[in-house]
């Protein structure tokens, strides 16, 4: 059943929606579930919202059971209709990524609900054409506000868009942190794996992602198969799964599928490892410094932004297995503890959805406020 849109507290508004492409847990629906579970908590009005079904979403999940999806196709135009009408009960529309970027400029065309689109990736990858850059900054332009995760990517879409300043906001990715604590003692990492029918002992990375070309597990594999005394639990389904599954180190991978809840998997592992060749601020990223975890991550985009370089994990440049290789040997035989807890205070203080929240909040204050006593 969908969840009722609570009524507004003392008039208080603005109304939110969330906007987001599908019900999978990934990176923008996460920080969409996340933000707007934040907000009904602060008796805050707040609907989620997604576009299209989606074969890979996991049936079991409570986040897909619970997300009320709109239509057939993510531009059907059935499913717009429905976006225009969910939006007629909203006061803001906040699409979280990819496809809700045209959704919201073709539904929301005519009408006075404005939207505020989160630009979660690196605009540098997924606009590398001519025309999809043209394409891409004509729908920028019709958002009221577009929201990038780190300063070096608001001046990215600034500058590639040519948006207005006054247009732009840097608003961090968050995690909540309750829902991820790291491991209590080792019983607990125990019981993690013994869960997730994983080694009880030995050395245990996670990787958690889409199995597709630009997340580059091929890379996690290779870099696995010079350390062989590690093994890599993989979280995640996609198209290169089967191949994959037939890598040289794949015996001493396990693929566990698309998890409903990752948190467990942080609490088993050692370390984390990303392996992507273009992100923007991963949440994953965030959820395991959360935890407690160190982490070895390729270099790209504003990942930087979360592990800091022999502090919190390791930075390698993309593509290279060897270097992974080595920068996870370093941290696995490092003070893995140290390095998890300056990762989950570093989280703490930058990425926690709670302090992230604060700053949504004042967005939608102030695009409201201009609007606040006008006719609807």
């Amino acid at each position: 059943m969908p969840e009722p849109t609570p009524a507004t507290p003392n008039g208080t508004r603005p109304r939110i929606l969330h906007l987001i492409t599908d019900p999978r847990r990934r990176g923008a629906q996460n920080l969409a579930r996340d933000l707007h579970r934040e907000l009904r908590g602060r008796g805050r009005a707040s609907a989620l919202r997604a576009l299209a079904p989606h074969p890979d979403a996991h049936p079991d999940a409570p986040d897909t059971r619970a997300t009320v999806v709109l239509g057939p196709g993510r531009l059907h135009p059935a499913t717009l209709l429905a976006l225009r009408s969910a939006a007629r009960t909203a006061d803001l529309v906040v699409a979280h990524g990819s496809s809700t970027l045209p959704a919201c400029a073709l539904a929301l065309a005519g009408t006075r609900t404005p939207f505020v689109y989160v630009s979660i990736g690196d605009p540098r990858h997924w606009t590398a054409s001519p025309l999809r850059r043209l394409r891409t900054g004509a729908l920028l332009h019709r958002a009221a506000a577009v929201t990038a995760l780190a300063d070096e990517a608001r001046a990215v879409l600034q500058e590639r868009f040519r948006l207005p300043a006054a247009k732009l906001r840097t608003i961090p990715n968050a995690r909540a942190a309750d829902r991820y604590p790291p491991a209590a003692d080792e019983a607990d990492r125990r019981a993690a794996r013994q869960a997730l029918g994983l080694p009880a002992d030995g050395l245990l990375v996670a990787w958690l992602g889409a199995i597709a070309p630009e997340k580059r597990l091929d890379l996690a594999l290779d870099a696995l198969d010079r350390l062989p005394d590690v093994r890599l639990a993989v979280a995640g389904d996609g198209p290169q799964r089967a191949a994959l599954e037939h890598h040289p180190a794949a015996a001493r991978a396990h693929f566990l599928g698309t998890l409903g809840d990752p948190a467990p998997l942080y609490r088993a592992a050692d370390a984390v490892l990303l392996t992507s060749e273009s992100e923007g601020v991963p949440g994953v990223l965030i959820e395991a410094a959360l935890a407690g975890l160190p982490a070895v991550a390729t270099d790209v985009g504003w990942v930087g932004a979360v592990v800091r370089d022999g502090a919190t994990g390791a930075l390698v440049a993309p593509g290279d297995p060897l270097a992974l290789a080595e920068a996870l040997a370093k941290v696995l035989a490092g003070d893995r503890a140290a390095l998890g807890a300056a990762a989950r205070e570093h989280a703490l203080a930058r990425f926690e959805l709670g302090v992230v929240a604060d700053a949504w909040m004042e967005l939608f204050t102030e695009l409201w406020r201009p609007r606040a006593g006008g006719p609807r």
